[in-house]
């Protein structure tokens, strides 16, 4: 007669979900992975996560296609708290050193350096959904299913999360893909595959569990695009929806404090306002690439912000179709982030962000537009400013938290930005004078279009509206000063 093993004699008690649900007992009963194994895993994970939130941020600026540029910045903003999150987990389960800026292998920091570098969107996203995105993903699920799920069920419950998200990105990477031209690079493409392919095995893989043999260790890390350092691109490019990009033709702060104009009017200049506010994330690429050696909650509350400001956008975006509009038809210009990515030095470019942003707390800022949404009688509207409002006040303490510290007072803080916004306010005259536009000025057209597809006729006053952007240093003031 056989003796029964323990695990087939335990009953839980009148049948309830033992261990919290986590899992059965006779999973937990498995050994699972040490801590050790388990730290080592996680800091490569992390590393992988800090890197396509390095790749994606420094993309976004000179990326041309407006879908891509939005989806660059939620990705990034995912992986920046992935990174976060993994950063948190670690700390938890060893003392310092963490050795969390350490590149864990040689051969995994050439296999983003690849995607980094990549010349043409094509090859960029190819490398971060197909390969990057793909193999972070299951390496993960291998440690879900390998580390044991009572022991170290705070690793599994922020692994799942990220599980989740690699998910939604390797979706929408595909998708995306399936729409991109590839036979523009398919030399390049093919090329780039096998030194991602080879870069992997050589790290043994995103884990590190994958056996690397004495020979391939000995063998020089294949390179091709990074064989030349990456050079981030701050000059801003949109696509050719974009027509007029130099566009400053009409000051919407001016019409939206004007109170000859209705509500309804307003929530069309106010979608203008987020739509506009594309250049942000532009912009704000560019400081976070360009900053160095900052603690890493800096990059994750910049990032975030940098999210919510292409959220903006696509929130303008929306509001528009929803109204029957051709967003296209709308002059969204550049000039703000070319000026300031290109004359201006990061914490410059950090002053001017927050100069403004303090501009918007008052109540003749975002409460005003918000409350103006809410006369509107379009209720996307009001939705749109309540968050964008929301949005805003935690922007304001990113900047209280990183932004005021380096002057040691707020009103140091703001004469700086202030000093940095006068330098690059306006080009109005010197873009026209160089033949870059007209400012032609886009409104009645816009306005018409929406009256014609609500079936109203559109109020005269406002279709005259014309004042052009060189008004808009004077409203800025005006509001910082209420």
């Amino acid at each position: 007669m056989s003796t029964p093993k323990p695990l087939e004699n335990y009953t839980s008690y009148r049948g309830l979900p033992p261990l919290a649900g986590l899992c059965t007992v006779e999973e937990a009963a498995k050994p699972g992975l040490s801590v050790e194994e388990c730290v080592r895993r996680l800091k490569r994970f992390h590393y992988a996560f800090k890197r396509l939130h390095q790749i994606l941020t420094a993309r976004i600026t000179a990326e041309p296609i407006y879908e891509l540029k939005t989806a660059f910045s939620h990705h990034a903003y995912l992986c920046a708290e992935h990174t976060t999150a993994l950063r948190r987990r670690i700390c938890e389960m060893r003392e310092p050193p963490l050795g969390l800026e350490d590149v864990p292998h040689p051969a995994l920091e050439a296999f983003f350096d690849e995607i980094l570098a990549a010349p043409t969107t094509g090859e960029l996203v190819w490398g971060v959904y197909t390969f990057a995105v793909v193999s972070l993903d299951q390496a993960i699920r291998d440690y879900l299913q390998a580390t044991n799920p009572l022991t170290d069920a705070p690793s599994r419950r922020i692994l799942r999360f990220a599980c989740l998200e690699l998910d939604d990105m390797l979706q929408w990477g595909n998708q995306s893909s399936a729409r991109l031209d590839y036979s523009e690079f398919q030399s390049g493409w093919t090329m780039l595959s096998y030194v991602l392919q080879d870069l992997l095995a050589l790290a043994g893989q995103v884990d590190g569990t994958h056996a690397v043999s004495p020979d391939q260790q000995q063998n020089v890390l294949p390179r091709c695009y990074s064989n030349t350092p990456y050079q981030y691109d701050p000059i801003p490019k949109r696509d050719e929806r974009f027509s007029d990009p130099w566009n400053q033709g009409v000051n919407a702060e001016s019409f939206l404090y004007s109170e000859s104009f209705p509500p309804r009017a307003k929530a069309l200049m106010m979608l203008y306002k987020r739509l506009r506010e594309i250049d942000v994330p532009e912009m704000m690429a560019s400081i976070i690439t360009q900053t160095p050696g900052k603690p890493w909650g800096y990059y994750r509350d910049m990032t975030r912000q940098l999210w919510d400001e292409a959220r903006h956008a696509m929130m303008g975006e929306v509001g528009f179709v929803a109204l029957g509009v051709d967003w296209t038809q709308v002059k969204i210009t550049h000039n703000w982030s070319y000026r300031l990515n290109t004359e201006c030095t990061p914490m410059e470019r950090h002053g001017v962000l927050y100069f403004i942003e303090q501009g918007l707390m008052p109540k003749t800022g975002k409460r005003y537009e918000f409350e103006t949404g809410q006369k509107s009688g379009l209720p996307l509207i009001a939705t749109i400013q309540d968050f964008d409002w929301a949005d805003e006040v935690l922007h304001s303490q990113i900047g209280r938290l990183w932004y005021i510290p380096e002057f040691g007072t707020l009103q140091k803080a703001l004469e700086y930005g202030d000093t940095a916004w006068s330098k690059v306010l306006s080009n109005w005259a010197t873009v026209k004078a160089q033949g870059l536009t007209n400012h032609d000025n886009w409104w009645p057209a816009v306005y018409t279009q929406a009256c014609a597809a609500e079936g109203i006729p559109p109020d005269p006053a406002v279709l005259e509206f014309a004042e052009t952007y060189e008004g808009k240093r004077a409203d800025l003031q005006r509001v910082a000063a209420e």
